[in-house]
C-alpha cells in the first residue's frame, strides 16, 4: 500500500533544499507551498519570473496536484496562457510519480526561451527602426521626382507670382509717375506670360534650378 504522506513529505524536503531562497510552505492540512521562478538574465540584464502554487491531493502523486500561478513579473498574457498549457502537458505525461521538481524545471526552461524571444522581438524591432531610417534618408536624398504634372503646378504658381510682382512693380511706379502704362500694355504683359516653357526657362534664368530649389523647400516641410 502506498504511503501517500511520506512520499509528500520526502518531496517536501527535496524541494527545500533545492530551492532555499525560493519555497515557502503556506499550510500543511492540506499541504500547499509556493515556489518561485526566475529566468536567466537576458542580453540586458533583464529576466521574467513567477511564482507557482501547488497543493498536495489527498492521494498525490497518483492524483494531480492542484497548482495555479499566483503572480508574475515581464509576463504577458500569452506568456502565462503557455505556461498554464505546459504545466496541463507536464502533469498528465508525470501521474503516478513525484512532479514538482518536475514541473518547476519545465517552467525554468520556458522561462528562458520568454527571455530568448525578447531579445529577438528587441533586435527585430532595432532592424526595423534602421530600415526605415534608411528608407527615410533615401527620400530625403532623392526628393521629390519631377514630373509633367509637379512641374506644371509649380510652373502655375512661379507665373502667378511672378505676376503679381510685376503688378506691383509698375502700381509703384505709376504712382511716382513713371511709365505709366495703357490697358493694352497690360494685357500684352499678362499674354507675354504665356509662351512656350522653354522660352520661359530661358527668360526665368536657369529654372530648373529655382523648379529643384522649391521640390527640396517643399521637402523640408512635409
Amino acid at each position: 500500500m502506498t504511503d501517500y504522506s511520506e512520499e509528500q513529505r520526502n518531496e517536501l524536503e527535496a524541494l527545500e533544499s533545492i530551492y532555499p531562497d525560493s519555497f515557502t510552505v503556506l499550510s500543511e492540512n492540506p499541504t500547499t507551498f509556493t515556489i518561485t521562478v526566475t529566468s536567466e538574465a537576458g542580453e540586458n540584464g533583464e529576466t521574467v519570473q513567477t511564482t507557482l502554487k501547488f497543493t498536495y491531493r489527498e492521494k498525490y502523486p497518483d492524483e494531480t496536484p492542484l497548482y495555479e500561478i499566483v503572480s508574475q513579473e515581464n509576463l504577458d498574457d500569452n506568456d502565462v496562457t503557455d505556461i498554464i498549457k505546459l504545466l496541463e502537458q507536464q502533469v498528465e505525461e508525470n501521474l503516478g510519480m513525484v512532479m514538482i521538481f518536475t514541473l518547476v524545471s519545465a517552467v525554468q526552461e520556458k522561462l528562458n526561451e520568454i527571455v530568448d524571444q525578447i531579445k529577438t522581438r528587441r533586435e527585430e524591432e532595432k532592424k526595423q527602426k534602421e530600415r526605415e531610417a534608411e528608407e527615410e534618408e533615401k527620400q530625403r536624398f532623392h526628393g521629390t521626382p519631377v514630373t509633367i504634372e509637379n512641374f506644371l503646378n509649380w510652373k502655375a504658381k512661379f507665373d502667378a507670382e511672378l505676376l503679381e510682382i510685376k503688378r506691383k512693380k509698375m502700381k509703384e511706379e505709376e504712382q511716382a509717375g513713371k511709365n505709366k502704362l495703357s490697358g493694352k500694355q497690360l494685357f500684352e504683359m499678362d499674354h507675354n506670360l504665356d509662351t512656350s516653357d522653354i522660352q520661359f526657362l530661358e527668360e526665368a534664368g536657369n529654372s530648373v534650378e529655382t523648379f529643384l530649389n522649391w521640390l527640396c523647400h517643399q521637402d523640408g516641410h512635409t
